[in-house]
């Protein structure tokens, strides 16, 4: 059987991120997906490591390392290092990320609308199951891989 679902995930993610790019340039938010993500998981859980930004939005540390120096330069997370171990670096958000909370929100159920056009209640529910399915045996087969 031949199959594109991988193929048409990447392609979704592709074209989502520009429009979801533009939308957010338009309300006047200028950060990439990547950056996105990591705003998302630390407006939902506060200030944390890293390390754990990176498990929870799985970018790479080196991509991670990049992308907090240019969110840094924009004036809108803040790093801590632990006095005694410089390793250990808490990242946390400025008043300036919480002025975006409001209209990140906004543009997010924006483009979630796009996204779910046509589609049912539980259309959406089971399309997201599925999709959780594949996330697990991908990140099953990450672990067997190290």
């Amino acid at each position: 059987m031949r199959t594109e679902g991988g193929f048409c995930i990447s392609k979704i993610k592709q074209v989502q991120d520009r429009i979801f790019y533009k939308m957010l340039e338009d309300a006047g938010i200028e950060i990439s997906s990547g950056q996105g993500r990591i705003l998302y998981v630390l407006w939902q859980e506060g200030p944390m490591s890293i390390g754990e930004i990176g498990r929870r939005t799985s970018l790479a540390k080196t991509t991670l390392t990049a992308m907090l120096d240019r969110m840094e330069d924009k004036g809108i997370v803040a790093r801590t290092f632990n006095k005694t171990d410089r390793r250990q670096t808490t990242v946390s958000l400025t008043p300036a990320a919480e002025r975006m909370r409001d209209t990140y929100r906004k543009v997010s159920d924006d483009i979630t609308e796009v996204f779910y056009r046509g589609f049912t209640e539980s259309e959406i529910t089971d399309f997201e199951n599925k999709l959780r399915r594949i996330l697990d045996n991908l990140t099953e087969e990450e672990g067997n891989e190290k």
